[in-house]
């Protein structure tokens, strides 16, 4: 029976590293949005609507990329 391989350390550092950096980035977006990505009720023109399209495309192309999304939604 072959002995199970030891995990690459400098793969999982890395690794570690960006699932940090994705769970930080996950939060602060998670806080812009909840605050309504700091716009008055009032401010809030077309411009800021194709904004967050283009976010939401970001995000649904990295949602499927991770499995969480269907890849025809």
């Amino acid at each position: 029976m072959a002995e199970p391989k030891e995990p690459n350390a400098e793969a999982l550092a890395a690794f570690i590293a960006r699932k940090g950096e994705i769970d930080r980035l996950l939060t602060e977006l998670q806080a812009h949005s909840h605050e309504h990505h700091y716009l008055a009720p009032e401010d809030v023109h077309w411009g800021h609507v194709g904004e967050l399209d283009d976010w939401l495309a970001c995000l649904r192309r990295v949602a499927k990329q991770a499995g969480v999304l269907a890849q025809d939604a």
